[in-house]
């Protein structure tokens, strides 16, 4: 067995990854509604087999002594001022590159909407320039029941949540089977229940990801991480382009926006002097003609070791300004969570350096 199938074994004794269905099979249950009881108890935050008082105490003995509810465990919860919680989630793994251990942050917006950034990799291979994530390796994909589990670590922590984006550390396109199972498991009448309307998946740029979810679901929203739409600067910035070109993005978005009839998020991270000129403002509009899209600005947040910068506050004006003389819907995102190593581009075990509370 190698090291990946001994990682799933170990993973696949937890049972948060898990159908009502495959929980009767993995445990032998004689009666289907068990399983779905046990389904059931996971989602509204049983931990351990013996909160779960509608199971006969005898099948609750058996069950501790075989198998698990969760195979997480949080290491430490950070909080910012500004409400942001970050967790950084240890796996069972911990021999694993990159720490063995993934992080998950609680964004909440100006309405007191709750949503859950969640992760799908330990670490992640984009190597974005401008990321703290892609500089720190690349291990492993996420099991789902490893990615639930960041979901309910965060309802644990903070009560229930409103939203989940796939937005945290690693590219979500390059785990995507694991990505849906997650959501079939959040999203089933038989336990969480949580909307795909309030599900975003968001990607570097995999324009086969992207055709992928326009054809074969989940129907849930999508972002894209754009940056720039110069084509040479994008290569420098985000490597993903290489192998998936601005022309060949493009059409992906536009094929599933049309297919979905959702809106497509693109997101540019913005760096002082880098994409906030007149040029790279014209280099957006065009690329944004014809498509059902909405751009969000993300003022780049600082991470010490890497050579980019802020712009200001009078930059970023300017450059919305521009966008908008072109008649793009932007928005400016609130930037939220820097304290505690949690805000967009931030994540990586290096960047939290507060105590534990």
């Amino acid at each position: 067995m190698d090291d990946r199938d001994d990682t799933m074994s170990r993973e696949n004794k937890a049972l948060s990854g898990m159908s009502p269905e495959e929980l009767f099979s993995f445990l032998s249950l004689d009666k289907p509604f068990r399983a779905r009881q046990i389904f059931k108890w996971i989602a509204d935050g049983a931990r351990d087999f013996d909160s779960m008082t509608n199971l006969p105490a005898s099948l609750r003995a058996d069950l501790s002594a075989r198998a698990t509810v969760f195979s997480t465990k949080v290491e430490q919860t950070l909080r910012d001022p500004d409400g942001t919680v970050k967790l950084q989630i240890n796996l069972q793994d911990p021999s694993c590159s990159g720490g063995g251990a993934v992080e998950t942050v609680l964004l909440t917006d100006l309405e007191g909407r709750k949503t859950a950034c969640v992760s799908c990799q330990v670490g992640c291979p984009m190597a974005c320039a401008f990321c703290q994530t892609g500089h720190i390796g690349y291990a492993r994909n996420l099991e789902p029941g490893e990615i639930v589990e960041q979901f309910f670590h965060l309802e644990d922590a903070v009560g229930n949540l409103d939203n989940i984006v796939f937005m945290g550390m690693g590219e979500p396109m390059l785990n995507l089977s694991a990505i849906r199972k997650a959501i079939a498991i959040l999203t089933s009448p038989e336990g969480r229940a949580l909307s795909k309307r309030r599900i975003t998946i968001s990607t570097s740029g995999i324009v086969s990801g992207i055709r992928s979810l326009a054809d074969e679901g989940p129907e849930v929203r999508l972002a894209v991480s754009l940056t720039t739409a110069n084509p040479e600067l994008r290569e420098r910035l985000m490597p993903v382009t290489k192998a998936n070109p601005l022309p060949e993005l493009r059409k992906a978005i536009a094929y599933f926006a049309e297919k979905s009839g959702k809106r497509v998020t693109l997101e540019a991270a913005l760096m002082a002097g880098v994409n906030t000129s007149a040029a790279n403002a014209k280099e957006l509009a065009d690329f944004t003609q014809g498509l059902n899209v909405h751009v969000n600005l993300i003022p780049w947040n600082a991470v010490p070791t890497l050579p980019f910068s802020t712009p200001s506050s009078a930059e970023t004006k300017a450059f919305i300004a521009m966008l908008e003389g072109y008649g793009l819907n932007v928005t400016l995102r609130t930037r939220r969570g820097e304290k505690i190593g949690g805000a967009c581009g931030q994540l990586g075990r290096g960047a939290a350096n507060d105590e534990d509370d």
